[in-house]
């Protein structure tokens, strides 16, 4: 009830302000891939990903492999966030991003 009749009161006082004031939980933190302390696993975390995205053509037997094979850590991170291109989910971002600030 208490969680209604916030967000009730939230809502008026946007209407009120003209809908220009501050949400009401915005010092709300949702953890993310970001602010965890774990480590990211290559394999099990983020080989997943450019598999769904850069496959078949970044992959054994694909026409890219030879130059940019992306099931070896070491061609993500001389690519960095290049490899953004195709990849546009915010997580998946993230979880790539944590992934390049580990030390190999």
């Amino acid at each position: 009830m208490r969680i209604v009749v916030g967000f009730i009161a939230a809502a008026l006082l946007l209407i009120e302000a003209g809908g220009t004031a501050k949400p009401v939980f915005q010092n709300v933190v949702v953890p993310t891939a970001s602010t965890t302390t774990s480590r990211i696993d290559f394999d099990t975390q983020v080989k997943p990903i450019l598999k769904s995205k850069c496959m078949p053509c970044h992959f054994e037997g694909g026409q890219m492999y030879d130059r940019l094979p992306f099931d070896r850590p070491a061609t993500i991170r001389k690519l960095g966030t290049r490899l953004f291109t195709r990849i546009k989910e915010e997580n998946d971002r993230r979880m790539i991003e944590d992934f390049l600030g580990q030390s190999p």
